[in-house]
């Protein structure tokens, strides 16, 4: 049955207080009794919202803190139709992950779960789905608006600089550093406005062959 307006935020204060306590004490340590406490909320209604558990509780806190990895790039994220709004947004994703450091509980939640579960594979995948489609849709504009190369496919492009920062943030799980995160980032974007400048120069000389056939 939907939940009500009331029983939606009950269930939401829980997975917010839930990710916190694995912020604080690790998933390993994470009780359903801290929980409760941190969350002022009874034992009769956790398992009202989350009937079988502390492995229900930890897969609505991964649900959550995808869609927090999507939000808290907003706006930037959703507007990238310049060189200068794709900085930015570079700029954010650095301020973030730096921010979090080696506490996510999301990557926390997920490899408590286990990685080759359905239900994971659902959250990883439909997170790592909606990062990838707006990167696309910025590159796309910046295609359509002439300012990369007109041959290139956004997907493709997505697809890569979105491997390339998911790399970075599992060194930086690793390490603490944002190094890695942010070579991948400059490194992507600047692919993208070199060819932007590898189009115009190659234009610039089929031109000027064609100009000296004639």
């Amino acid at each position: 049955m939907p939940l009500t307006r009331k029983g939606a935020a009950t269930r939401q204060r829980i997975v917010e207080g839930a990710a916190e306590q694995i912020r604080v004490q690790g998933v390993f340590a994470l009780r359903l009794e801290d929980v409760m406490a941190h969350t002022a909320t009874s034992k009769s209604q956790l398992f009202h919202y989350f009937p079988d558990g502390k492995d229900e509780l930890l897969l609505a806190v991964a649900r959550h803190e995808a869609a927090r990895v999507i939000d808290d790039q907003q706006p930037e994220l959703g507007s990238l139709t310049s060189w200068a709004a794709w900085q930015r947004w570079r700029d954010r994703v650095v301020a973030r992950y730096r921010a979090q450091g080696t506490d996510c509980p999301l990557h926390t939640a997920l490899a408590q779960l286990g990685p080759a579960t359905d239900a994971t594979r659902t959250v990883a995948g439909g997170l790592l789905d909606r990062w990838q489609q707006q990167l696309a849709a910025g590159i796309r504009h910046l295609r359509d608006a002439g300012e990369t190369d007109p041959d290139l496919d956004p997907d493709r492009e997505a697809a890569a600089l979105l491997a390339g920062i998911q790399g970075g943030v599992l060194i930086l799980l690793t390490t603490g550093a944002t190094t890695h995160l942010e070579a991948a980032l400059d490194v992507g974007i600047a692919r993208l406005r070199g060819r932007t400048a590898a189009a115009v120069e190659n234009g610039t000389g089929r031109a000027a062959r064609t100009a000296v056939a004639e």
